[in-house]
């Protein structure tokens, strides 16, 4: 005898007013993240230079990657078991309790352990975010919404580096180094997001059961660390030494003990090997390492090149990046748009690419003596490229797979973007760092042949000593000691970081070379026009259904 079959739930479905209530609250989360990446771009200098750890700033960047890195996938298979908003507001909070630990730090070693603690909250603020709309945006309609997404990066991107110039600059504030407000800021922003999110944010969840793939997670960190540790230090290490040779061989050891975990726990893995057998997230993840490693590995020396060449303050370099926000919001609404009315997005991340190839090869000629307005001209292609590319590779993505995966799949592509940027951070810095101090010692070779160089240390003896001081490698931990030598005597030093420069950006280039050719793997699926709420109700109803006849 057949039961009646049960009746079906209501249809999950959102209102334009309802959907804007809940991107309040996932703004302001988002807004901590994007502010707290933009913020560091220009106060780096000041605060490495004040922990007399200029050369070891990528510590403080790499640290913060690796563990927001290895949090992004398991929030996004813990909030697809027990919701989204706890975890969201357990990053919040994790995230918080970092930034005010970064604002005692009293070396940069202590920085960059209290950066770690704040990588694990910002692991699930941008991955949970994206995840929440995938849940109540159908992929055809989430275009509509990226504007709003786009106001809080624009907003962050803008304020971040004048906010970062402010604190730097200032000697103290409230009794304490002006630079420490770049982490104290945080706290009450963070407490006013988590208030919002608490009141704003409620979801109906269908709870996905999974086992939690630990020693995935474990292993993972296995891997990751001794690689990146490597990439950092391999320089001062040697890369044939006993240390390096250590790193290397722990982490290939957990490389492979993350495969066997995988393979495993199946579906239920932290990346599970079957997502990435589908050739939309494989080229997806592929394009976002790739993309992560060209954006923090390549962006990441701009602000430091129009502090220590262009002689900006930290306030000025965070105006001039502006063009590279405006390069960014510009690509990332048009593609938003184009996507919405025509469903299409395979086109955007390939033009994408092709912007970003161009315009790391331009970077690479820009010089001491380049007009600061061609880099800016640069700086908006790029930011077409990165906005082009970012946001459709994730819906491409989320349209996919099924929509109980959906958190899993949007942490694998934020895994992996920042996977590649941890890399691209460890490994870039490590090659700038180390082709530097050639590049200083021969600018200054050449300079001192020149009667203008001889006669501007003659007229002053005691900038001889200070050069002596900063060429013998001291200048790479602190390199205020520019301010007080004249255009002449510090002009040779700007032109060996330039073309330490040109090294970085020319390994970004043929990097992005390759994310160009993946791209072009990636297919076009008709985008749907349910959201992954309604389809995992629809697929329940009809599940219960099932069962019940």
């Amino acid at each position: 005898m057949s039961h009646p079959a049960p009746s079906a739930p209501a249809p999950v479905e959102f209102t334009h007013r309802q959907i804007l209530t809940i991107l309040g609250g996932l703004m302001m989360g988002m807004f901590l993240a994007a502010l707290d990446q933009t913020i560091m771009a220009t106060a780096t200098r000041t605060i490495a230079d004040d922990l007399n750890g200029f050369n070891l700033q990528a510590w403080a960047t790499t640290a913060f990657l690796i563990t927001s890195t290895i949090a992004t996938p398991l929030y996004g298979k813990l909030s697809d078991i027990y919701g989204r908003r706890p975890f969201f507001l357990l990053a919040i909070g994790v995230f918080i309790v970092g930034s005010f630990l970064c604002g005692l730090a009293g070396d940069m070693w202590q920085l960059a352990g209290f950066r770690a603690i704040q990588g694990l909250g910002a692991g699930g603020l941008m991955s949970l975010a994206l995840a929440i709309i995938g849940d109540i945006v159908p992929p055809r309609e989430r275009a509509k919404y990226q504007g709003f997404f786009l106001a809080v990066f624009g907003t962050a991107s803008v304020l971040g580096p004048i906010l970062g110039g402010f604190f730097a600059g200032a000697d103290e504030l409230l009794g304490t180094a002006g630079w420490r407000w770049v982490f104290f800021i945080n706290v009450p922003i963070g407490l006013a997001a988590m208030a919002v999110v608490a009141k704003v944010l409620h979801l109906p969840h269908h709870r996905v059961d999974h086992r939690i793939d630990w020693p995935g997670a474990l292993t993972l960190v296995i891997a990751l660390v001794p690689l990146l540790t490597v990439a950092e230090q391999g320089r001062e290490w040697g890369w044939d030494s006993g240390r390096s040779i250590a790193c290397f061989v722990v982490g290939g050891i957990g490389l492979i003990g993350f495969v066997l975990a995988e393979r495993a726990y199946k579906d239920e893995a932290l990346l599970p090997l079957s997502l990435l057998g589908k050739r939309t997230v494989a080229v997806g993840v592929t394009a976002s390492t790739i993309l992560g490693m060209a954006m923090f590995g390549g962006l990441m020396t701009v602000p430091l090149y129009l502090q220590i060449v262009k002689g900006s303050t930290a306030t000025e370099a965070g105006l001039q990046m502006i063009p590279f926000v405006v390069g960014i919001m510009t690509g990332s609404i048009i593609s938003g748009q184009l996507i919405s009315r025509t469903g299409r997005y395979r086109i955007f991340p390939i033009v994408g690419s092709v912007f970003m190839v161009i315009a790391l090869f331009l970077f690479s000629l820009v010089g001491a003596d380049t007009p600061l307005w061609r880099t800016m001209l640069v700086m908006v292609l790029m930011g077409l490229g990165l906005g082009s590319n970012m946001q459709p590779m994730i819906t491409a993505v989320q349209n996919a797979v099924s929509p109980r995966q959906i958190g899993t799949a949007t942490g694998a592509v934020t895994f992996f973007r920042s996977m590649g940027g941890t890399l691209g951070t460890a490994v870039f810095l490590s090659v700038l760092f180390n082709v530097l101090p050639a590049n200083i010692e021969k600018a200054y070779g050449s300079a001192q042949q020149t009667p203008a160089f001889q006669q501007a240390l003659a007229a002053d003896p005691a900038q001889a000593e200070i050069l002596r001081t900063a060429t013998s490698g001291a200048g790479l931990s602190d390199t205020s000691f520019l301010s007080k030598l004249s255009d002449t005597v510090s002009h040779p030093f700007k032109v060996g970081f330039a073309d330490s420069v040109h090294v970085v950006y020319l390994i970004a280039f043929f990097i992005m070379i390759i994310g160009l050719i993946v791209v072009l793997f990636l297919p076009e699926i008709p985008l749907s026009q349910r959201s992954a709420q309604q389809a995992r109700a629809e697929a329940a109803h009809e599940e219960e259904t099932r069962k019940a006849q």
